[in-house]
């Protein structure tokens, strides 16, 4: 079960160092390694809240995530990205931006470190939304009751989590606004870049979610009906209504991961440049855990963690929201991707010993129910 899950990991592992060897020796190799276990220290979070919504969808969509998806993730955000990203900040061709990846490091370094504050206002914007629309919600089972309590019921309230996140946008636009001017206004339209990007994370994720939200609750009303339809596809010689709506659902669902691990990437990809301005061994390094993070991902889901462990799902989202907080910090303060990664592995951690200690209150619960049930039973012969 292991090797399944993780041999597409590991076989990566040894392509990247192995290319990592070869394209700068040793020392890019020992890069390569370091990198790999930022991104899946800095990403454990991420493969727990990616398997939440990961175990809705069938074995198709799971091996899409772990094969398109990769792609995407590997390609498109640890490597294309930080392109992208030089190119719009500098108002460059997209060949341009690759050639100064290439040929003038500390140059393309530069462009991305100044590029930061939007980066982190939109990532910063998708992710609190994520944490708030969670800690908002109603639940059966509660973690830390004294916090989520309250909030569950003030979460009845109609957009509160859009309010709070726009607040959070405003008052950290503003601040770095007034920064910026008591340094002599170098920096003001930084303020304006920082609100629009995070206008434009919180659109996204209203979209997004908004859209895998509507289609699984479609597919869920069709589950009563699923039987009806298929004996009437059956008759007619159709096959189709319930197919293509669990393929619509599970399309923007894998949408929505897809932005959720371009978010949560964020913080790796720019504490990447504390190790390394080489854009190939970013790329190696990252690539490679974020492809263990895709495969924990799918072992959580196969194993069936998020069940046995009910309060790892809490951890995760409250390690989702500390990530959002720091990320909007991080746009006016520099904080260490140590305590990025801290944070995220002692709250996961946390949560999971105390689904440890739930799980053996039930089962002592159930050992003194079935011995009182035992004493209570009439003896045979009597």
């Amino acid at each position: 079960m292991l090797l399944k899950t993780f041999g597409w990991s590991f076989a990566i592992t040894v392509i990247g160092l192995a290319a990592a060897v070869l394209y700068g020796g040793w020392e890019a190799f020992g890069i390569v390694a370091i990198l790999s276990v930022l991104e899946i220290s800095l990403s454990f979070d991420n493969a727990v809240v990616n398997a939440g919504i990961l175990k809705k969808m069938n074995a198709f969509w799971q091996k899409i995530f772990l094969t398109v998806g990769v792609l995407i993730a590997v390609f498109g955000m640890r490597l294309i990205f930080p392109v992208v990203i030089v190119a719009i900040s500098a108002k460059m061709g997209p060949v341009q931006a690759v050639d100064l990846a290439l040929n003038n490091k500390d140059r393309y370094q530069q462009l991305v470190t100044d590029a930061h504050p939007a980066i982190a206002a939109f990532g910063g914007m998708f992710l609190l939304m994520i944490f708030l629309d969670f800690i908002f919600e109603d639940r059966d089972i509660q973690w830390l009751r004294w916090i989520e309590r309250p909030l569950a019921k003030l979460g009845k309230v109609d957009m509160l989590s859009v309010c709070i996140s726009l607040i959070v946008l405003l008052v950290t636009s503003f601040t770095f606004a007034t920064h910026a001017h008591q340094h002599g206004g170098a920096h003001v339209d930084k303020a304006q870049t920082v609100l629009i990007a995070g206008i434009a994370g919180l659109i996204t994720y209203m979209v997004v979610g908004g859209l895998s939200g509507y289609f699984e609750d479609r597919l869920e009303e069709d589950e009563e009906r699923e039987h009806e339809e298929e004996e009437e596809a059956a008759r007619s010689g159709k096959q189709r209504s319930a197919v293509v709506l669990a393929g619509q659902a599970a399309f923007f669902m894998f949408l929505y991961l897809e932005v959720l691990d371009a978010s949560f990437s964020f913080d790796g990809v720019i504490g990447a440049f504390a190790i390394t301005n080489d854009i190939v061994l970013m790329a190696l390094g990252l690539g490679i855990g974020a492809m263990y993070v895709r495969s924990l991902t799918v072992y959580l889901v196969r194993q069936g963690t998020l069940d046995d462990y009910v309060y790892l799902e809490h951890g995760a989202h409250y390690a989702i929201g500390a990530l959002a907080v720091i990320l909007m910090v991080t746009i006016q303060y520099q904080i260490n991707e140590v305590i990025t990664g801290l944070v995220g592995v002692v709250l996961i951690g946390w949560s999971f010993w105390s689904s440890v200690q739930r799980n053996k209150a039930l089962a002592a619960e159930e050992g003194k129910a079935e011995g009182t049930d035992a004493k209570t039973e009439v003896p045979s012969g009597v």
